[in-house]
């Protein structure tokens, strides 16, 4: 009984350290509808990023860091875009328990969210950007 007792609480802690890792896979690429030019692709980042807190933190053509914090994390993506598609890439966070095991990539169960947050939120603004162009 007691050393069932003890398994057990082994059992927790390591149950709770592997919910709390998930694999980072970076999100596919996004597709850019037909007649945007990069201003206008820049700009749909800028504005999906915004919607939830992401900030631009470097800007160059065709590139850009975005950064998010949250509490006491710190998320940063690489954006490479030009009028075919955009690429979100991990960077660096803070407090994200990000680790390499193996030649894989581990980090905090929330970061995902994130970033498949802030690609959907940049196909949005894409859509809003390129219907602004066409005049609707």
């Amino acid at each position: 009984m007691i050393v069932n007792r003890l398994r057990a609480l082994w059992v927790l802690p390591v149950a709770l350290l592997l919910m709390a890792a998930t694999p980072l896979v970076d999100p596919a690429p996004i597709a850019v509808p037909a007649g945007l030019d990069d201003k206008a692709v820049a700009k749909a980042i800028r504005l999906g990023g915004a919607q939830r807190g992401w900030l631009v933190t470097r800007q160059d053509p065709g590139a850009m860091e975005l950064t998010l914090n949250i509490r006491t994390h710190m998320a940063k993506v690489g954006v490479k875009y030009d009028t075919q598609s955009i690429q979100l890439t991990y960077l660096a966070s803070t407090n994200l328990d990000y680790e390499v095991k193996k030649g894989n990539r581990y980090i905090h169960r929330n970061y995902p969210k994130w970033v498949n947050n802030l690609a959907n939120d940049i196909t949005v603004q894409l859509a809003l950007v390129q219907s602004q162009a066409a005049g609707g």
